[in-house]
């Protein structure tokens, strides 16, 4: 492709893999006794949706959200990985989580997949946030960050808007405890990493963003004013 179409803007894709918690309704009976559960960060992202969806509306990108509990099946894990499934479904029978890997997670999958592809070869780099949010607090041990950018330090054009974005989160809110590839990091099995496997560098650029789920959880301003500087920073990065 001639280095003169990648002079063109790049597309944002935004995507919410634990953007809700709802259960089908056949598999209820698995999670009767486990409302708390379901209500937890295992169970969901708070958050994670409605930021994806004020990102999708400012920037009019499309869109790629699950409702449907990750523990259930988790769409950010590879087929095969010890955590596709959690302790609720991971004892069903191979046919069953069979079931539920064609119901929900390759539907999924192969949607975003499909996305970013046909943008790429309309002649389009793609930008892809997958919106995430974190407890603060994991096995008695706090979180030290307000946001989390995830990447892979060996991308350059991942390496690049990580450091854009960090620095124009500060420029619009200095307090702000932003930190590259913390809770997690962004190099461990998940969607972004499957994608990059897929697409080239110069081709596209994966960034897990991750929200301390205090501000959702708290919600009001100091909830809607992070958003709209999530939303903010990015577009001055994205410049």
């Amino acid at each position: 492709m001639p280095p003169s179409t990648w002079q063109r803007p790049p597309a944002l894709i935004i995507t919410s893999e634990h953007g809700g918690n709802r259960v089908p309704g056949e598999y209820r009976r698995l999670f009767r006794a486990q409302h708390a559960l379901l209500q937890s960060h295992r169970g969901y992202d708070p958050g994670s949706l409605q930021m994806a969806r004020d990102l999708a509306g400012h920037f009019k990108a499309p869109l790629v959200y699950s409702t449907v509990t990750r523990l259930l099946v988790e769409l950010n894990r590879s087929v095969g990985h010890p955590r596709l499934f959690s302790e609720t479904t991971r004892c069903l029978p191979q046919a069953e989580r069979d079931k539920l890997v064609e119901l929900y997670y390759l539907p999924y999958r192969g949607e975003v997949e499909r996305r970013i592809a046909r943008t790429i070869a309309s002649g389009r780099r793609v930008v892809h946030i997958s919106s995430h949010s974190f407890t603060p607090v994991l096995d008695g041990e706090p979180r030290n960050a307000d946001i989390g950018l995830l990447y892979d330090p060996a991308r350059p054009g991942e390496r690049t808007l990580a450091r854009c974005w960090r620095r124009t989160l500060r420029q619009r809110d200095e307090t702000l405890r932003v930190r590259f590839n913390y809770p997690y990091s962004g190099k461990t099995d998940g969607l972004t990493t499957y994608l990059r496997r897929v697409f080239a560098p110069q081709h596209y650029v994966g960034i897990e963003l991750e929200v301390n789920q205090r501000f959702p959880l708290a919600g009001g301003r100091a909830w809607g004013r992070l958003r709209r500087i999530v939303i903010g920073s990015l577009e001055d990065a994205l410049d």
